[in-house]
């Protein structure tokens, strides 16, 4: 077992994090605080062609918003910097070198166009071209050549890149904690390349060099580079460095469960597949997620605490996370799942803290000279409405009534409860509240049922009615806590507009 514990989230800079790279920052982030270790954010920028302007400060705002910030990383220097594979270009040549002086790695001068015919050749003849142990020999490498034209070749400054000696005719055993044991039989890998004539590593060799460097005991990545473990393992071997535990994580698979969840897959069912807005992309804290719960929905794509427990803190998270635990096969979104979550979430806001939320959404709805706009009306208003709301943002369909008066009133609610009596009843009700003082939602409700069973009225003659006049609509919470919360003025305002409006 590692004394020291230190894992590493390391995304390339050429776009948006997808929700699944949250999820592996999240694993990451949640077994160091169990072990009580270190979390590193490494951005992998060997390849800046495609780098995209942006990307990186896009994955630290991503990891601050979901309160899983790195410890060491760019700008939270921590000794084992630079944090930028770009800036630590010039540690790789020696270590490539040190392959070749060791005979595990090669030059390989072949030309991308030489690669070509061998690649279109082979799918002629309907064979795939792997570049290992049954060609190179073949092949224009320093295998192939006398070490007098390779010294020649390298002194001219001729292209070249330095490939992983595979052995052939061996199983490699490997372990993975999530899957357990894997055997692979080394005829079938090909001879990876390592370092390019540029300068530049692949991701491979800078992969692994950085990892022993930052001194990494959990290396916790996507099912994606599974197929990497082999080279990776080969490589710690060949250097003669212990390598660190591996555990690779289940795929997060489209609501349908067929296939990787992608971009166009938010586009078609509406739901959103990165943490915060890119471009075009709506992100999940401008769709009106709760962080805390997209850290929860996240926690449980691929991993189960192997209780019936759904709902986690973070820290609760950080106690209940094992690796072994995580999951080997693929993990279903459900886009319905997240917002059940978030509707947990907004439910353990206080009034207040809905208010403080839903206030910028009104401010663009409604003038804020407005009485109903103070925060003491609009707290009321969210009390009585949040266990419907979703989001913040679904607190103004709501609850528009309470701020608006309607204009127009749903046309089969007319049908239903406009009778050829109801003007005269609720002209006599609004003569009733105009003698009555406190008009509190309590009080109102027991005075108004009084009321009807004096007039010798039906329930139904009155109250449907009169919520059609006050909502516009047969909707909302209880009629008598909408009144109370309009107040009398506008409550008598509305049953007189509403008479001279339907007739």
């Amino acid at each position: 077992m590692k004394e020291n514990f230190r894992v590493r989230f390391a995304p390339s800079p050429t776009g948006p994090l997808h929700i699944g790279g949250v999820r592996t920052a999240l694993f990451n982030y949640l077994f160091a605080k169990k072990h009580d270790g270190v979390f590193i954010l490494r951005i992998e920028d060997t390849d800046q062609n495609r780098y995209v302007e942006g990307a990186e400060r896009y994955i630290v705002d991503a990891l601050d918003w979901c309160n899983i910030p790195f410890d060491e990383g760019p700008g939270k220097e921590g000794g084992y910097g630079p944090y930028r594979q770009s800036e630590r270009k010039h540690l790789y040549e020696k270590y490539a070198q040190e392959l070749i002086d060791k005979g595990k790695a090669y030059y390989a001068f072949d030309t991308s166009e030489k690669l070509d015919r061998h690649r279109k050749d082979h799918e002629v003849k309907g064979k795939t071209f792997i570049y290992n142990w049954h060609n190179r020999l073949k092949l224009d490498n320093s295998l192939s050549l006398l070490p007098e034209e390779v010294k020649n070749r390298l002194d001219a400054g001729e292209d070249y890149v330095i490939r992983f000696l595979t052995p052939p005719d061996e199983t490699l055993h490997l372990k993975d904690v999530v899957r357990g044991a894997i055997e692979i039989d080394t005829n079938t890998l090909d001879d990876k390349v390592l370092f390019k004539s540029d300068g530049m590593p692949t991701y491979h060799l800078a992969n692994i060099v950085d990892d022993h460097l930052m001194e990494i005991s959990h290396v916790i990545r996507g099912e994606e580079w599974l197929p990497s473990l082999s080279l990776h393992q080969q490589l710690y071997d060949a250097f003669g460095w212990d390598a660190p535990e591996f555990a690779h994580l289940p795929l997060i698979l489209k609501p349908t469960g067929n296939g990787k969840l992608s971009k166009r897959d938010g586009e078609k069912g509406g739901f959103p597949i990165f943490p915060l807005q890119w471009k075009e992309s709506t992100g999940y804290r401008e769709a009106g997620y709760f962080p805390e719960a997209v850290i929860n929905f996240l926690a449980f794509l691929g991993w189960n605490p192997g209780t019936e427990q759904e709902i986690f803190s973070l820290s609760e998270l950080v106690q209940a996370f094992s690796l072994d635990r995580v999951n080997k096969s693929g993990a279903r979104f459900d886009p319905d799942k997240t917002v059940w979550y978030n509707h947990h979430y907004l439910q353990g806001k206080t009034d207040e803290e809905l208010t403080s939320l839903f206030m910028p959404f009104l401010k663009k709805q409604i003038d804020l000279g407005l009485d109903c706009a103070r925060p003491d009306h609009v707290r009321k208003v969210v009390s009585l409405l949040k266990e419907r709301a979703n989001f913040v943002s679904d607190f103004w369909e709501l609850s528009d009534y309470f701020f608006v008066a309607p204009t127009s009133y749903n046309e089969k609610a007319v049908t239903k409860q406009w009778k050829e009596g109801t003007p005269d009843v609720l002209t006599q009700l609004v003569s009733f509240l105009e003698t009555v003082n406190d008009f509190s939602a309590e009080n109102l409700e027991s005075l108004i049922k009084q009321w009807i069973s004096e007039q010798e009225l039906s329930f139904g003659k009155v109250l449907p009615p009169l919520r059609l006049v006050i909502v516009g609509d047969m909707k909302g919470p209880h009629l008598f806590d909408i009144m109370g919360t309009i107040g009398k003025a506008e409550s008598i305002r509305r049953i007189h507009s509403a008479i001279a409006s339907i007739g």
